[in-house]
């Protein structure tokens, strides 16, 4: 897997994760363009680690990662020592996200990312958790990747969503602090055009 600057990762075998496709994380690097340099980057279920690195290669201050699995939290580790500068910092956190994300309370965040198994029964408690600890910060943006067919977007409290963007059968919903703007989300059929032709 290669990522910004051509660099080349390390990847899990088998299908015991499933990263983020290519167009997708470039894409949403291309919509978060600008608000990565001096970031704090929170990477949840993070796999391989692919969008923490991207992050780090693209100037964030921090990245912490999350994810339940041993092997993948070794690649985690590796991928981002090979990406990391000496002015930057990381985390890699093993263990079960929902629990993970109470040790980070008072901690806040400018981007978090959340791409849990599609399937997976997690995207309430993690996004309700987010909210509860206010681990977003007031100007952040909090992206959830999912499939259309196993779970729907909905606002959550103190979380509301600014915008979505449709990537075949992958979708990716972008929520931010309510009151902090209008965002794209729910300015008619302009937004549903642009989803289409995603």
């Amino acid at each position: 897997m290669r990522i910004y600057g051509n660099r080349q990762l390390k990847t899990l075998p088998g299908q015991a994760t499933r990263p983020t496709p290519a167009r997708v994380r470039e894409a949403l690097f291309n919509i978060w363009q600008g608000k990565i340099v001096n970031s704090r980057w929170l990477d949840l279920c993070a796999g391989t680690g692919s969008m923490g690195a991207e992050a780090l290669c693209r100037g964030a201050s921090l990245v912490v990662g999350i994810d339940k699995w041993a092997k993948a939290c070794s690649i985690i580790q590796q991928n981002w020592e090979q990406v990391v500068q000496p002015d930057q910092e990381f985390h890699v956190l093993r263990g079960d996200v929902v629990y993970r994300l109470t040790t980070l309370a008072g901690q806040q965040f400018d981007r978090i990312y959340f791409d849990p198994p599609y399937a997976s029964d997690l995207y309430q408690p993690v996004l309700e958790a987010i909210a509860h600890y206010q681990l977003l910060a007031d100007a952040g943006e909090l992206a959830v990747e999912h499939s259309p067919k196993y779970w729907t977007a909905k606002p959550i409290p103190s979380l509301e969503i600014c915008r979505q963007k449709v990537y075949g059968n992958t979708a990716v919903t972008f929520y931010h602090p309510c009151g902090k703007g209008s965002g794209e989300w729910g300015v008619g059929s302009g937004e549903q055009q642009e989803m289409r032709k995603s």
